[in-house]
């Protein structure tokens, strides 16, 4: 599943390029994928125009004129191919991105006034396009229960600093996991904060000090700024809103280096369990807090 800053990438690219664009038709072959009422759709849709494009935690919000939105959700193996003037293809890197359109992942079409398209692709049919009242979108459900955004200036660490300790009693990778604690963070991002904070993904959140959990939080800010200047990670399931991978893995110092030497230490990168995922850390500038 993407995160944060993958998904920011796109957010950014598609923020350029619908903006203003008024919607002529749309078309879905997968109900669970676009779940909305005929009626909604042709009242709030259609003749609609793109006004902005948003990102809350791992999810796209496309704003309309209507006064409502589209909430996107690509979970695994979504994509967003828009076909214009320009094109581009954002999300799981198949043939999709670059081939011809619709093919058998289209689930919905977005067919725009000036003969440009959005193609909503999903091979395995867990993403979805929900249409709903722009003040609606704060009452789902995952909404209501994200956390704060990490790179919201209002989002201080104090308040980091309370939610963490709301889980004293968990490890710290999979307090920062918790999107209820804190939005977008995943597994590549947890284990380059971690490392950089110096700090072992199992140390249990209540027995770190402020100190601590202060650079652990500017730590997660510093790793998002720079994977998102960099048109995020390499994963396996994404490409940044260009069509082409991101670059952050390349610069990682332990995601996906295990065996390889820590660059700030020159101990051997080691590969363990936390928190039910694959985390990757360094023994010697990582130790566990007792």
């Amino acid at each position: 599943m993407p995160e944060l800053p993958e998904v920011e990438t796109v957010k950014n690219g598609l923020s350029r390029l619908l903006k203003n664009k008024t919607v002529q038709s749309v078309t879905f072959d997968w109900p669970k994928g676009f779940p909305n009422s005929e009626a909604d759709v042709n009242n709030f849709l259609i003749g609609a125009s793109v006004i902005n494009v948003e990102r809350r935690g791992k999810s796209l919000i496309i704003t309309l004129s209507s006064e409502y939105c589209l909430v996107i959700h690509l979970k695994m193996t979504g994509q967003l191919v828009f076909r214009g003037k320009e094109q581009f293809g954002a999300g799981h890197p198949n043939n999709s991105l670059i081939g011809p359109l619709p093919d058998r992942s289209t689930r919905v079409v977005l067919t725009f006034t000036d003969n440009s398209q959005l193609f909503f692709n999903d091979q395995r049919k867990f993403g979805w396009m929900r249409l709903l009242p722009e003040f609606e979108v704060a009452n789902l459900d995952f909404m209501k229960k994200l956390g704060p955004e990490p790179l919201n200036n209002e989002f201080k660490n104090s308040e980091f600093r309370k939610r963490v300790r709301r889980r004293k009693n968990s490890s710290i990778k999979a307090t920062i996991l918790d999107q209820t604690v804190l939005a977008g963070v995943g597994n590549i991002y947890a284990d380059e904060s971690l490392w950089m904070a110096k700090i072992h993904p199992a140390s249990l959140s209540g027995t770190l000090s402020d100190a601590k959990l202060n650079l652990l939080f500017k730590s997660i800010k510093e790793v998002f700024i720079k994977s998102i200047s960099l048109g995020g990670s390499t994963d396996r399931n994404y490409v940044d809103a260009e069509g082409k991978k991101g670059s952050y893995l390349e610069f990682a110092n332990v995601f996906r280096r295990e065996g390889q030497l820590c660059p700030r230490c020159n101990t051997v990168i080691i590969k363990t369990r936390v928190a039910t995922r694959g985390t990757h850390l360094c023994p010697k500038c990582q130790r566990k807090t007792k």
